[in-house]
C-alpha cells in the first residue's frame, strides 16, 4: 500500500508550493502530522489530505507531530536510551510537552505554564524541541546537558513511527490546538 506522509507543523512556508513535490500516483493512504505547531501548516496539510482522499477514496490517518521528533532522535541514537520530552512553544508564557518512551507517546500532549516546565519534565528525560529559534536557549539553560537541541519533525519521522507502531495512527485526524490561533 502506497502511503504519503505529510508533516507541516513547523509551517516553514505559507505558500502551497510544498504540494508540487508530492508523488501522488497510486497513493492509497495519507498520514498527516497533527501538531501542535503552525496553525496554517497543520490546517493546510489536513485540508489537502482530506480533499485528496475524498477524490481518490483513500484513507487519512494522523499522528501528533512530536512523534516524528521522537522517531528521528531514536533513529539517530540507534534506539532510545532514556525517556524523551519534546517541548514546544505554546506562546503566551506556556509550553506544550509530549513525553515518550522510545517512539511511543507516553501520554497525550499537554500544556504547562513557563514556571512549571522543570517540574513537569521527568528528571530522567532528555529534552528536544522543534522550536529552537524561540525557546532553545531557555531549554538549554533549564535542562543543561539533557537538552538535545532543535529537531524539526519530518515526514520520514512520521513514517518511522507509523511503521514501528501502527496502533498509534489516528483515524479521521484533527489538529492538536492548545490555544486559539495567534500570529507570530
Amino acid at each position: 500500500m502506497k502511503t504519503l506522509y505529510i508533516e507541516r507543523s513547523t509551517g516553514e512556508s505559507r505558500s502551497g508550493e510544498w504540494v508540487e513535490g508530492l508523488d501522488l500516483d497510486g497513493v492509497e493512504r495519507i498520514v498527516v502530522g497533527t501538531g501542535p505547531g503552525s496553525f496554517a501548516g497543520i490546517r493546510s496539510a489536513l485540508a489537502f489530505a482530506q480533499g485528496f482522499a475524498l477524490g481518490r477514496g483513500c484513507e487519512v490517518l494522523g499522528l501528533p507531530s512530536p512523534c516524528a521528533v521522537a522517531a528521528q532522535i531514536c533513529i539517530a541514537k540507534g534506539g532510545a536510551e532514556r525517556p524523551l520530552a519534546v517541548v514546544g512553544d505554546a506562546r503566551r508564557g506556556k509550553f506544550w510537552i509530549a513525553l515518550f518512551d522510545g517512539m511511543s507517546l507516553a501520554c497525550p500532549v499537554f500544556q504547562v505554564e513557563r514556571e512549571d516546565l522543570p517540574k513537569r519534565v521527568p528528571l530522567s528525560a532528555d529534552v528536544a524541541t522543534p522550536d529552537g529559534e524561540r525557546i532553545g536557549a531557555e531549554l538549554k539553560e533549564t535542562f543543561g546537558e539533557r537538552y538535545l537541541g532543535d529537531v524539526k519533525p519530518t515526514a520520514d519521522g512520521l513514517k518511522a513511527v507509523a511503521e514501528a507502531n501502527p496502533s498509534a495512527l489516528v483515524p479521521e485526524p484533527l489538529p492538536i490546538y492548545l490555544n486559539p490561533a495567534v500570529r507570530p
